[in-house]
């Protein structure tokens, strides 16, 4: 069984900076792809930014050029660095990995606020 497990979540005032990480146990093989998406109340949950085992990302528009993802390949460990951090950015983040043939898996979430 994998399971990703995300950490770093937190209350942050606004311009400030978090990062998240999360770390994917278990029997993955091969190339495979990482992420985080967000949820907040009410709203569906969207793309916050992913990276392949090529180090290939791509963000969410609400977030390019304050986020960064990055991974440790050999730990299947992805980082979200998260700054000028703004109201609009409170959502419990959750972690997903796309590992093929072994399946998609999401983690638990973790909680991000930004006060104003």
């Amino acid at each position: 069984q994998v399971q990703p497990v995300e950490s770093g979540g937190g209350l942050v005032q606004a311009g400030g900076s978090l990062r998240l990480s999360c770390a994917a146990s278990g029997p993955i093989f091969g190339d495979n792809t990482m992420g985080w998406y967000r949820q907040a109340p009410g709203q569906q949950r969207d793309l916050v930014a992913v990276i392949t085992s090529g180090g290939r990302s791509n963000y969410g528009d609400s977030v390019q050029g304050r986020f960064t993802i990055t991974r440790v390949n050999g730990k299947n460990t992805v980082y979200l660095k998260m700054n000028n951090l703004k109201p609009e950015d409170t959502a419990v983040y959750y972690c997903k990995g796309f590992f093929g043939r072994v399946g998609d898996y999401w983690g638990q979430g973790t909680q991000v606020t930004v006060s104003s």
